[in-house]
């Protein structure tokens, strides 16, 4: 987000969050897995961000009612099924979480990238018109860097709305970045307390396992959150690169 003046230290908080998103894994990955390395740590530090969503199409259909919406997720005609979804992301609440994300298995890509976006919609909403514009400050400011502001802001957000799933994500992906890796899969864990099918935060805990050096965990992590998003872009890859490096890590503990 360009500001007119930013303070001295965003360009460094930038740097760091590229940095991130680069890191070579601790087990000394081969050339041929750099690549795929970079590229899946990068993907799964924009899902823990919620960046990795594709946005929702405009409505495909006229506004219908939350109940109806629901309905639709399971119609034959796959136009139905997209606006049912991009419906919900727009009056959606967490009660229809669990129906929602059964959408990101749909025989149809459309409606599956809509389901994605809907989710993300959905979780960015507290249910407090407050805590929401502070949720949107707050991760303004960790986009743009402002990495200790926006630790201090979901924080405040996490004692106001406690039970608000996403104020916990977006804190334990600050503070993966801040390099505390210990308190943000603390943080995750707090996530899938309140959301089970949290597959950016299982995807942050990914990546912090594997930032440890630890593929077994790494890959745990990782295979829960494609059980609930099976449509991860560079899922498989960065799957096989972490199975990989788990069996040799088991192998070397025997």
């Amino acid at each position: 987000m360009a500001r007119k003046s930013p303070p001295a230290a965003e360009p460094a908080n930038r740097q760091r969050i590229a940095r991130y998103g680069q890191r070579r894994s601790r087990h000394g990955d081969s050339t041929a897995h750099r690549g795929v390395t970079a590229v899946a740590l990068g993907v799964v530090l924009a899902m823990a961000l919620g960046l990795a969503a594709p946005h929702a199409a405009a409505q495909t259909a006229a506004p219908v009612s939350r109940a109806q919406a629901l309905q639709g997720l399971t119609h034959p005609d796959p136009t139905r099924r997209l606006a049912a979804v991009q419906r919900l992301g727009a009056v959606g609440t967490m009660a229809d979480n669990e129906r929602l994300a059964r959408s990101l298995r749909d025989a149809d890509e459309a409606v599956r990238e809509a389901a994605e976006a809907a989710l993300w919609s959905l979780w960015m909403r507290s249910g407090d018109k407050g805590v929401d514009q502070l949720a949107e400050r707050a991760t303004a400011l960790m986009q743009a860097g402002d990495l200790v502001p926006a630790l201090a802001l979901f924080s405040e957000i996490i004692r106001l709305r406690p039970a608000f799933a996403e104020g916990w994500n977006k804190r334990a992906t600050v503070l993966y970045l801040l390099g505390r890796d210990e308190e943000s899969l603390r943080d995750c864990d707090e996530v899938l307390r309140r959301n089970p099918l949290h597959f950016g935060a299982l995807g942050g805990m990914a990546q912090i396992h594997f930032r440890q050096g630890d593929a077994v965990r790494a890959l745990a992590a990782y295979e829960r959150a494609l059980e609930v998003n099976p449509n991860l872009d560079g899922g498989r890859e960065f799957r096989e690169l972490l199975d990989k490096l788990a069996r040799a890590q088991r192998a070397s503990r025997t």
